[in-house]
């Protein structure tokens, strides 16, 4: 908002990427921080090969997440005993506080793909679920 109580518009270039808690490397894009947004928060996501999140959930926050390259799957529930496979083209939905573990299943082809989340701050929402770390070596 400007100082006459206008709200702006404007163009975000990607931010340099940054290593989230969850262990995965993301661009980001629009943001509290980059944007002054309030209740949206936009990034890419880069999973490498044979890579892995840590096992996590988004405290209160709900995750949309569409598929740009690669394949990627996440196991996901309170023990992550469900499982999803995502290819490019193709939307995912994560509930608010939904345990998941993404990973690449692919030893030579990276995955992408643009994530929104209910969290303009996006890591402040992170919690680490190491207990869940082991159930799918």
């Amino acid at each position: 908002m400007t100082g006459t109580g206008e709200a702006l518009c404007r163009v975000v270039r990607p931010g340099e990427p940054f290593t989230g808690r969850q262990g995965l490397s993301y661009a980001p894009g629009i943001s509290a921080e980059t944007a002054g947004a309030t209740g949206i928060h936009l990034q890419m996501v880069t999973i490498p090969p044979g890579a892995r999140a840590k096992a996590h959930k988004h405290e209160g926050h709900e995750t949309a997440i569409y598929a740009l390259a690669g394949t990627s799957c996440t196991w996901w529930g309170e023990r992550l005993e469900h499982h999803t496979e995502l290819q490019p083209g193709a939307y995912f939905y994560i509930p608010a506080g939904v345990p998941h573990l993404p990973y690449n299943p692919s030893a030579t082809e990276p995955c992408t793909a643009i994530i929104a989340r209910t969290d303009p701050n996006e890591q402040e929402s992170v919690v680490l679920l190491p207990e869940l770390d082991g159930i799918h070596p």
